[in-house]
């Protein structure tokens, strides 16, 4: 069902810094930021050659990456992206099978202009999983 991974993102304190440490020490293409203000979040896109690196910045005060850095003041992984065909199809499958869908269960549109869900990460080992409409 999941295709590709789309994306890892991370969460981090300060935006510029984490994009300039991606371009100026480690030589990456990095986007601009782009505010998602449905989301609460400001990313910057880091382009590898297979996938790409999420940076998602705090927009506001009630970003729901907030809690994320007061529990880890220095970021960290906050979510993985996989790709999915039909996402409608991938969140019925899932919920079917007892996986939880965050939020209302109906896709929001995300980052890339695509539909997108999140997984409960209590289903999936610790992880926050992000299903992006390929």
């Amino acid at each position: 069902m999941i295709g590709r991974l789309n994306h890892v993102a991370i969460a981090v304190p300060d935006l510029a810094a984490a994009s300039a440490r991606y371009r100026d020490t480690l030589g990456a293409k990095v986007s601009a930021p782009i505010d998602q203000p449905e989301h609460g979040v400001t990313t910057v896109f880091i382009e590898l050659p297979n996938t790409k690196v999420e940076l998602l910045g705090q927009l506001g005060e009630g970003s729901p990456i907030g809690k994320f850095l007061e529990r880890n003041p220095d970021g960290g992984i906050h979510h993985i992206c996989y790709e999915v065909d039909d996402i409608l199809a991938a969140r019925d499958r899932l919920t079917a099978a007892g996986a939880r869908v965050l939020g209302t269960g109906e896709p929001r549109i995300g980052a890339h202009g695509k539909p997108v869900l999140f997984l409960h990460p209590k289903d999936f080992n610790g992880t926050l999983v992000e299903l992006e409409q390929a």
